[in-house]
């Protein structure tokens, strides 16, 4: 017989578990856990996975009033449902939370955070580390286990005051689903208004200051080249930053925004080459989706991206604002097909560690010293 234990999953907003948790709350159910979620509700498609969905307002913003709101209504949750073990993911969720539910840990209940890529690392800004570092420092205390998914921040919260520290490689990659897709390609680049003979330079994430991808498009200009076409999927704040950029330099036949897509996959398979130049990343699963498709990379050198961006084997890194760097790394790999064979033969050996199968293997490691 199968002993059911309770876990609550606290995020601030649920679109991060449908997005990268659900096979991990598959394990949980596997191995005996009674799995609620709880967040700001801003998607549905939960309640037929989970056992019980509590809608809490979290915010994004560390400023919003509403955020104290959430803490009182997850400490009534949490008191009314007595969990064996409490998971935090985001930074907001994990803090409020984690300082919520610290007195619960007296009765035996266990706390989680995994931390999907410190606010504060090498070169980040000041007061990133003024106001990100003391927080995390402090509620590491009020935490059993700290899961990182860089190995820069795994080294860092060795200092830190959680009872264990732990590295896991990502939330985990169904690799199958970017190596095995099927396009045609001719068929889709005329969908996407594509030429055959077009180089493809890709990038796919949210449209923010952080993900960068105005140093991409500086890069063009220095190319000069109009064989190429830069497509970006995503969408956020910045697009109407980043398609005035576009008008400046006279590159709208060279730029395609595309917005939010569901096939970022078959996308992948008629690109040649991904960008990924952001500032911050804890890791960054669209560069190792790209890995997976075969693409080489042309990254920044920064937090979660070393862990897997190797100058000169997975594709060139460069600092997030060189904009000669990117210019001369997309240059290069233009010019050179077997180069470009080479490395994506490297990228599809060198992302299986992130595979889904591994990062489940590695949190059903730690679940089961709880």
């Amino acid at each position: 017989m199968i002993d059911i234990k309770r876990i609550l999953i606290c995020t601030t907003i649920l679109t991060t578990v449908k997005a990268f948790l659900i096979p991990h709350i598959r394990l949980l159910q596997d191995i005996g856990y009674c799995v609620d979620v709880a967040g700001y509700k801003d998607v549905n498609e939960l309640d037929e996975i989970v056992d019980n969905v509590y809608d809490i307002p979290y915010q994004r913003s560390p400023f919003s009033i509403q955020n104290f709101v959430a803490s009182c209504q997850l400490k009534e949750i949490v008191r009314k449902n007595n969990y064996d073990l409490i998971h935090f993911h985001t930074p907001i969720a994990s803090a409020f939370g984690r300082w919520t539910v610290k007195e619960f840990r007296k009765s035996g209940t266990k706390v989680i955070y995994t931390a999907h890529g410190f606010h504060f690392f090498k070169g980040a800004h000041f007061l990133n580390w003024l106001v990100y570092y003391p927080a995390e420092r402090f509620l590491s205390r009020y935490t059993d286990i700290l899961i990182t998914i860089n190995k820069e921040d795994y080294a860092r919260a060795q200092t830190f005051k959680a009872k264990k520290v732990a590295y896991v490689p990502g939330v985990g990659l169904c690799i199958e689903k970017f190596q095995n897709v099927v396009v045609e390609r001719g068929v889709k680049r005329a969908e996407l208004g594509i030429s055959n003979d077009a180089i493809v330079l890709l990038s796919v994430g949210e449209i923010n200051e952080n993900k960068n991808h105005a140093t991409v498009i500086k890069a063009l200009v220095k190319l000069n080249n109009p064989n190429i076409s830069y497509v970006i999927c995503g969408e956020g704040l910045k697009e109407s930053y980043l398609r005035n950029l576009v008008r400046k330099f006279c590159l709208e036949k060279q730029v395609k925004l595309l917005g939010f897509r569901k096939d970022v996959a078959e996308i992948c398979r008629v690109a040649d080459i991904f960008a990924f130049p952001s500032h911050r990343e804890g890791l960054g699963l669209a560069a190792l989706e790209a890995m997976a498709s075969g693409l080489p990379i042309i990254t920044s050198n920064v937090h979660g991206i070393v862990d897997y961006s190797v100058d000169g084997e997975t594709g060139f890194n460069c600092s997030p604002h060189d904009v000669e760097g990117f210019a001369e790394a997309i240059h290069k790999l233009i010019v050179n097909t077997e180069l470009r064979s080479k490395m994506s033969s490297n990228n599809k050996k060198a992302v299986m560690v992130f595979n889904i199968a591994s990062v489940k293997k590695g949190m059903e490691a730690i679940y089961s010293q709880l």
